[in-house]
């Protein structure tokens, strides 16, 4: 990205397009909302879909045009060019008025899609409240794999291991730089949604009422593109055929299975035939390269609920209020999604994210590779979801309870993405696992502003 400065006001900078790094692997949307979501990506890939909703992000920010940019850093390879002073000031005209103060210089990096602004820790909004500590297993954890640029950084940072809030917030005031991301016409005002690891019972044999299949990929997936749709798998004799053998578990309800598919992992409680329990996680394997259609938005076009009231739980309201119609309902989603199971030695341990390392709970976030890149500190100003419960949002990073406008400001690590995760201020929250994550992630819809803090 080009870098340049310019003198403007607090509320506007400049930024420079940071390079993105190539996914490892992808992944669907996750569903929370209607519209498409994440799609994975790394070693493990994963693949996620979210409803999105229709509620559009307010307000353009204001900022000044006489700014001077440069690109955004290249996923961190390049270094943005020094800022250039501004113009001499013409002679001051002859008049008794006081000279006016030149606001402070900003540098603005900017790229094909975001644009970041210079920006003071002062800026960030409530950034003596977090503990910033919280975050710093996962910014190690992205420093397994650095991002070009990040290499001295990270190199300083596992020096350092920190034992306390005062060494690590000193660290990051030494090393990092707060950019405020901004879309390329000086919005600063995006949107975040919520994703999470389902927890689901399963048995490796049908029986009972576990008889919804979770399939391994079929040897002729990559041969065959598209390959059947989700009615197809479920309705033609080739497809039930390519598929025999491939099963790698049973569910008891086909919106678990869907919730899966649409999340991209989870986690079975699998019971084996010999009555052996055992906890196992099912990563994302591959989909047969349909479209991803949102369920949540086929209910919405159908007068089921409005936008503002889409939600996972509002979803799963409707199918049990509709049991005839559920098979309908999840084949309006013509991509169906394949799984591995892998086995789960440290249950503490998020999935991979798309930079191939673990997520955190409250501390990991999917982003638009092509505004920040992975592994990169971000600062986000947000809210807490509609009912958010207390417990569970303090065990992701310490924020108080309150009603549904207490804010949600603290320090995360880029280490995902998702295809429906697109722009400049744009994220998904990942709340982890267990009681309660499912339903954060699926009212999760709220005005979000971010900081990216980038290596000086």
């Amino acid at each position: 990205m080009k870098t340049s400065s310019a003198s403007a006001p607090r509320a506007s900078s400049t930024i420079t397009h940071m390079r993105s790094v190539p996914c490892e692997a992808s992944k669907d949307a996750s569903e929370a909302r209607p519209d498409a979501r994440c799609a994975q990506r790394a070693p493990t890939g994963r693949t996620r879909f979210a409803l999105c909703g229709a509620a559009a992000i307010l307000g353009a920010l204001s900022f000044l045009t006489a700014c001077t940019t440069t690109p955004l850093p290249p996923a961190p390879a390049d270094t943005a060019p020094a800022a250039t002073a501004p113009p001499a000031a013409p002679s001051a005209p002859a008049t008794h008025a006081p000279p006016v103060a030149e606001p402070p210089l900003r540098t603005v990096r900017e790229g094909a899609l975001s644009r970041w602004v210079e920006a003071d820790w002062s800026e960030l909004p409530g950034w003596d409240a977090d503990q910033v500590i919280l975050a710093w297993p996962s910014l190690l954890r992205s420093c397994q794999r650095p991002a070009p640029g990040w290499e001295a950084a990270c190199a300083a940072a596992r020096r350092l291991q920190p034992a306390d809030e005062a060494r690590a917030r000193q660290w990051l005031r030494e090393h990092l730089q707060p950019w405020r991301v901004e879309t390329t016409d000086g919005r600063a005002e995006g949107l975040i949604t919520g994703y999470y690891e389902p927890l689901i019972e399963a048995k490796r044999t049908a029986a009972g009422a576990f008889r919804v299949p979770l399939y391994a990929p079929p040897a002729e997936l990559g041969q065959q593109k598209p390959w059947y749709s989700r009615s197809q798998i479920e309705q033609e004799a080739g497809a039930r055929a390519a598929l025999r053998g491939r099963e790698i578990a049973h569910v008891v309800d086909p919106l678990d299975a869907l919730v899966l598919q649409i999340q991209g992992s989870g986690r079975l409680w699998l019971t084996e035939p010999d009555g052996r329990r055992h906890l196992v996680r099912a990563a994302f394997a591959g989909h047969n390269d349909h479209p991803y259609k949102s369920v949540g938005r086929w209910l919405v076009d159908r007068g089921a609920f409005s936008v503002d009231q889409a939600s996972w739980p509002a979803i799963k309201a409707w199918a049990r209020a509709n049991p005839q119609r559920v098979s309908e309902l999840i084949h309006a989603n013509p991509r169906f999604v394949f799984f591995r199971e892998e086995a789960l030695p440290d249950p503490t341990l998020g999935p991979l994210g798309a930079q191939g390392v673990p997520l955190t709970p409250g501390r990991s976030i999917a982003v638009d590779r092509g505004s920040v890149p992975y592994g990169t500190p971000v600062w986000i100003d947000t809210t807490e979801p509609p009912g958010a419960p207390s417990a569970l949002v303090a065990s992701t990073g310490g924020v108080a309870p309150g009603a549904p406008s207490r804010p949600l400001q603290r320090l995360v690590v880029a280490q995902d993405t998702g295809s429906a995760i697109t722009g400049a201020v744009r994220a998904d929250y990942f709340w982890g696992w267990g009681e309660g994550a499912e339903d954060l992630a699926g009212r999760m819809k709220q005005p979000l502003r971010m900081w990216v803090l980038w290596p000086r």
